[in-house]
């Protein structure tokens, strides 16, 4: 056995020690730190194999818990796409050979896999905005292109569905039987594989996928900032971020050392190595368990590897503390937390169009908006990611309406810095939805250091 599948042996390790109910151990859910069980330094393979999140059992969330007095009115659901083959490869290597089509009895499995290659592949009769009706709504290349959904990918988010809709649907009757097109609201970036991890979702959460309800809109930006992306303050705090992240790499001696020994390997200058992004690839090899490459000079290894993944664990610990990132993503996520707050208000004031509403986005999407809320120790967004808004009513005082915040299953509603302080006062577990309104639409400016009072002037502000 070699080394590379030992370590992904360890992936059944995580999620299958189970509970006495037989769903997974809460080792796997964990998206905070614990100070008593969390080692002390973050293992590399151990994240790495978190960042995989490689389907296997059903996994124990948070969703939809309530005490029986609160009635469900909406869901807001962001994911990031499942698992996909690299967008960068290692150059003078050979690919990754993953086969991208969808074979029903190969692993990993699910068992609506075969009703969901069958529906696809009739064709839609459902009008997507252009320009998503030119792409394909399954995976389907016998040698994965770049970038493209694997059947692991179309599998996370399958079971994303299926667990959403057993908590949301038959448990809390969100959408009615009869529901219809205007009580879901759906949206995705031009790619391929947002739009087909949100198919996926969806064929795993509706009872009835009805092609004639399904209407997905296009997002051009991967921050979902639709008619709001020009905002050069935001760019500002992006360039001072990127130019962090350059320093702490030229610090560290040992990545830049492993860098020099990956392109000797490869035989082309270190710069060059860099550019190809060689973590982007390394990632779909240990995730696939397909060995690293080789060349005649010898092979990429799994020391690399831990190198380059440490670097990052470290990165993201640099990026809380230097808070420029923070910068960058109240602004960078405002846009979308302000279309998602403008619907909460709307299905608590009674509307019951867009009751449940789906983005389907990427790593870039999802970053922003978990630093935003404050969620800074929030584990980087794993394939399949999923980020939900629940809205709920008190049946006792009707008026009232709350929200709870879950990442990955996990209930993260204290952790956000609007809600951090209201459950030691209130024995409600959940939050008021006008501190998040409040959030959004002030407080946020407030976090910036600035007097804005809006979007634009914080955008446009002078002197930063």
């Amino acid at each position: 056995m070699d080394v590379l599948t030992a370590l992904l042996l360890l992936v059944h390790l995580i999620p299958v020690s189970t509970a006495k109910d037989g769903v997974s151990s809460k080792s796997r859910k964990r998206i905070m730190p614990d100070p008593v069980t969390e080692p002390p330094v973050t293992d590399p393979v151990y994240e790495a194999l978190l960042y995989c999140n490689i389907p296997s059992v059903a996994e124990r969330s948070m969703e939809g818990h309530a005490p029986h007095h609160f009635k469900l009115v909406s869901v807001n659901v962001l994911i990031r796409h499942g698992d996909r083959y690299p967008l960068y490869v290692i150059p003078k290597t050979k690919r990754p050979e993953i086969d991208c089509t969808l074979v029903a009895n190969r692993k990993p499995y699910h068992p609506k896999l075969e009703a969901f290659i069958s529906h696809m592949s009739k064709g839609s009769g459902a009008s997507f905005e252009s320009p998503l009706n030119s792409l394909p709504l399954y995976p389907n290349h016998p040698l994965c292109e770049m970038g493209e959904l694997t059947q692991t990918g179309v599998v996370q988010h399958l079971q994303n569905g299926q667990l959403l809709r057993d908590i949301y649907l038959k448990k809390h009757k969100l959408l009615p039987s009869d529901w219809s097109i205007d009580q879901l609201y759906l949206e995705t970036t031009g790619k391929s594989r947002t739009l087909q991890s949100g198919l996926a979702l969806l064929y795993g959460f509706l009872p009835d996928f009805d092609w004639k309800k399904i209407y997905f809109r296009h997002q051009p930006s991967a921050l979902f900032c639709s008619g709001n992306c020009y905002c050069p303050v935001r760019n500002q705090y992006l360039e001072k971020e990127q130019r962090r992240q350059y320093l702490l790499r030229l610090k560290n001696s040992q990545l830049e050392r492993t860098y020099g020994e990956m392109a000797k390997i490869v035989d082309i200058p270190t710069k060059q190595l860099r550019a190809a992004n060689p973590v982007d690839s390394m990632l779909c090899h240990f995730c696939h368990n397909v060995s690293f490459p080789c060349t005649r000079n010898g092979c990429i290894g799994m020391e690399h590897f831990k190198v380059i993944k440490t670097h990052q664990i470290e990165d993201e610990r640099d990026r809380r503390e230097k808070k420029l990132y923070l910068g960058y993503s109240l602004l960078g996520a405002h846009p979308i937390l302000n279309q998602t707050v403008n619907r909460l208000q709307r299905a608590a004031e009674g509307r019951k169009e867009e009751i449940f509403a789906l983005y389907s986005a990427h790593d870039v999407t999802l970053s922003p908006v978990l630093s935003a809320l404050g969620l800074s120790e929030a584990r980087f967004p794993r394939f399949a990611a999923r980020l939900i808004f629940e809205l709920w009513q008190d049946r006792e005082k009707p008026s009232e309406h709350s929200v709870r915040i879950l990442y990955n299953g996990v209930d993260v509603t204290f952790h956000t810095s609007f809600c951090q302080d209201h459950h030691k006062r209130s024995p409600k577990p959940m939050c008021p939805l006008e501190n998040l309104a409040r959030f959004v639409k002030r407080d946020m400016f407030v976090a910036l250091g600035s007097s804005s009072t809006n979007y634009y002037d914080a955008c446009h502000r002078e002197g930063f």
